[in-house]
């Protein structure tokens, strides 16, 4: 029998708090990469592949509630750090009638951000038994520069010997001190990735494009095998290698309640589905399939019922 898939998420998760300011708030937690980690783990077969988490939590009562939280959801923990005196991030979200959401953060100290400062981290030290690595723009927007060059050295190495980089091209701004920093680290981070998500307006926001139609010809232009080109409601457009541009359509809903984790749903939709062996398209089809439901509901995690017949699917 082969070994499992070994797929490794990194970046930060962090408290969330949803409500109204000072009134009623409900506690749970999220981040990009890791709502991605648990919906890749909801829609790919057990024990076909394993699913970890690279992240780094404190060594206080709620990075252990946080961890047990974890390990309940299916995700590994081995490649999680602890970092004593450290606590993890948080941030309050603020929803807007229409599914909209505003973020206010409060993560400048976040354990997550000293992953790197050990002299070698669980990542480095398993990396002959991953076979996907996925990050973000984000998972690159905490670390400092020296952070980044260990982690685009670990995709170089993963690449070269045939492991699959998966980059998510999330672009917040107020995370990066100029927009030309930025530029210069995801355009080391796109040369490096096997497969590229790309949310267009993220996309025309970074590099500023007059358009989105500017922004699209840049995103069909990147040298990585496989790009995937998110565009909201339009259909999704989808390259593997060595094959035309195909558009997928994307689901239709009657009411959008949360648009939280659409994309990070998206793209665990669209892996889940490559993993199984399903073409470039079918995986973009399912990817849309369970984004149209994520916001349906509220919070960047939906329930397990809400979305079991997609998980038996």
């Amino acid at each position: 029998m082969s070994r499992p898939l070994q797929v490794a998420f990194f970046g930060e998760c962090m408290l969330e708090l949803q409500g109204a300011p000072f009134g009623d708030m409900h506690q749970t937690m999220g981040g990009d990469t890791w709502n991605s980690a648990i919906y890749l783990r909801r829609c790919t077969p057990r024990p076909a592949v394993s699913v970890h988490y690279a992240s780094a939590l404190g060594d206080d009562p709620l990075s252990q509630q946080m961890l047990a939280r974890w390990a309940s959801a299916g995700l590994e923990l081995g490649l999680v750090q602890r970092i004593p005196g450290r606590l993890p991030g948080l941030y309050l979200i603020e929803l807007a009638p229409n599914g909209e959401r505003a973020f206010h953060f409060w993560r400048g100290q976040s354990a997550a951000r000293a992953y790197f400062d050990a002299a070698v981290t669980p990542l480095e030290a398993g990396e002959a038994e991953i076979d996907l690595l996925y990050l973000s723009g984000i998972s690159l927007a905490i670390l400092d520069g020296a952070a980044r060059e260990r982690l685009f050295a670990l995709m170089g190495r993963l690449r070269a010997r045939g492991a699959q980089v998966v980059f998510d091209n999330n672009y917040r701004p107020r995370l990066w001190p100029s927009r030309a920093e930025a530029c210069a680290v995801f355009d080391r981070a796109f040369s490096l990735a096997s497969t590229v998500l790309i949310t267009l307006d993220d996309h025309q926001l970074l590099y500023g494009h007059a358009s989105l139609v500017e922004a699209q010809t840049a995103a069909q232009a990147l040298s990585a095998p496989e790009i995937v080109i998110k565009r909201g409601a339009e259909p999704t457009l989808v390259r593997a290698a060595g094959e035309a541009w195909v558009e997928v359509a994307t689901e239709r809903v009657e009411r959008v309640v949360d648009t939280t984790a659409a994309g990070d749903s998206f793209g665990a939709g669209y892996l889940s589905r490559r993993l199984c062996g399903a073409s470039s398209a079918e995986a973009a089809a399912f990817g849309n399939r369970l984004a149209a439901r994520v916001i349906q509901h509220p919070g960047a995690v939906i329930p397990l019922e809400a979305m079991q017949d997609l998980m038996e699917a």
